[in-house]
């Protein structure tokens, strides 16, 4: 059966408890294509308001290597609940792969939760030998314990899907996951769920193409992907594929967090659409598509929403979209057989800001562009891309840098300022966002100048965790 969001908790947390609030936070952070000749580097931020480093950066990890490109970051560990004891106790180990190197670095966060050492780290060479693979994008723990790194491309740059997989006990290489099947064109993002036996993965960009930027002209040169893939969890092969679209290139996939729950949501970031997809010998429905803006002063005559990134709370009712090119962050309310209903609704950045130099020329949502947004005397450039919630579903974090080429390309001022992470405080009753104005952390005041960064974790476990095995 399909599960009812807000009636079967996910369980994220031990029966008739309250998780404990997040005090610090892992940040990626990467110097590529800033004109800054420094490594990358795994930033540890203070979470904690009664500190007096709050929304400051207390610890940084610096990669041995420069241009990696971290961008995601997963939890090594078998796939369980993302915060009860067991889970906890396991969840020591941060996997780091690097989106241009194809290196991949594992990250000890155990002992020293606040000053996080680099453990072990894979070349890029063995990954290219071993998997024929390259640009490593998402990692996720899978239910026996192994780590299953997403990848798109081979070592040329071309696109190509699949996955390259880690041992869970000893971190060295095994290979490529998938059985003999056919591999698909593209690859990004992925979510298993064991007791479906289903993985369900998205597909993403050719690297050596969508390095160069961004180019309307690719839209008919199979430069972005355009499928969802169901695999087979047991005999990793390859089982089902959904067309989304030519202009949809599906990034973000996430699995409704409660055990039992056969459904989950794939955003795609070219169409600004949304699909459900839920097994009734799987299919997927379009839900919610944000309409394009008609604009001028901009690549193109209209511009469409950009869905960089998702993520569900842990009850499984709110449903949390990151428009990278209009600027806004959305709180969908999920409901069972509903199309999810907009609750909430903040802007934090984007291209359609008053002043800027582009100029909105028709709007089927908004009635003006809206104001620049300022928090603690910064303002803030660039558009919100990548999301964290806590626990408790009160608090959502965002940052700002999707990655470097095309920040570059959309967002100069953003190279030159530097990124943010940013607050909003969530009304988990009748729904709503709104920004905290006393956080803020500043990447743009980093030692060796203003850096870029994207994917944030907590200790033990978050929501982008895997679903209960």
């Amino acid at each position: 059966g399909q599960h009812l969001p807000g009636a079967s908790p996910g369980n994220l947390t031990p029966p008739n408890s309250s998780p404990p609030r997040e005090e610090v936070a892992y940040v990626t952070c990467t110097y590529r294509n800033t004109g800054i000749e420094q490594p990358d580097f795994l930033a540890t931020v203070d979470l904690n308001p009664r500190s007096c480093h709050y929304g400051q950066v207390i610890h940084r990890l610096p990669m041995p290597n420069l241009k990696d490109e971290l961008h995601c970051a997963g939890w090594a560990g078998p796939a369980c609940g993302c915060f009860d004891s067991g889970a906890a106790a396991k969840r020591t180990k941060l996997v780091l792969p690097g989106l241009i190197s194809s290196r991949i670095y594992v990250v000890e966060v155990g002992a020293q939760c606040r000053a996080p050492r680099i453990c072990k780290m894979i070349e890029p060479v063995d990954v290219f030998w071993k998997c024929n693979k390259g640009y490593l994008a998402v990692s996720h723990a899978l239910p026996n314990g192994d780590i299953l790194i997403a990848n798109m491309g081979d070592p040329a740059g071309n696109g190509k899907g699949g996955f390259v997989v880690l041992d869970g006990a000893t971190l060295e290489l095994k290979g490529n996951w998938e059985g003999e099947c056919e591999t698909p064109a593209s690859g990004h993002d992925f979510w298993a769920k064991a007791r479906l036996k289903a993985l369900v993965s998205s597909a993403g960009l050719v690297p050596k193409v969508a390095g160069r930027g961004f180019s309307p002209e690719d839209f008919h040169k199979g430069v972005f992907g355009r499928r969802l893939h169901v695999w087979d969890l047991s005999c990793r092969s390859l089982t089902q594929c959904f067309d989304l679209g030519e202009d949809s290139l599906p990034l973000t996939v996430r699995f409704l967090h409660g055990p039992d729950a056969a459904e989950g949501y794939v955003g795609c970031a070219l169409s600004g659409a949304i699909f459900r997809f839920y097994k009734e010998n799987w299919a997927v429905e379009e839900v919610i598509r944000i309409p394009a803006k008609d604009v001028s002063g901009w690549i193109m005559p209209k511009m469409p929403a950009f869905i960089a990134d998702l993520i569900i709370s842990p009850d499984d009712r709110f449903l949390f979209v990151c428009n990278w090119l209009h600027g806004d962050i959305r709180q969908y309310e999920l409901a069972r057989n509903c199309k999810p209903r907009l609750v909430g609704q903040v802007f934090v950045g984007g291209s359609i800001l008053r002043g800027g130099p582009v100029s909105v020329c028709r709007d089927e949502e908004l009635k003006g562009q809206p104001e620049p947004l300022v928090v603690k005397c910064k303002r803030v450039f660039g558009g919100p891309a990548s999301l964290q919630l806590s626990l408790d579903g009160k608090r959502l974090y965002v940052t700002n840098s999707f990655y470097s080429t095309w920040d570059r390309q959309f967002y100069p001022s953003l190279i030159k300022e530097g990124s943010v992470m940013l607050q909003l405080d969530v009304d988990t009753d009748k729904g709503g966002l709104a920004v905290n104005k006393n956080f803020l952390v500043d990447f743009g005041k980093e030692p060796h100048g203003p850096c870029l960064a994207h994917a944030v974790r907590f200790p033990g476990g978050d929501c982008k965790c895997e679903p209960l095995a």
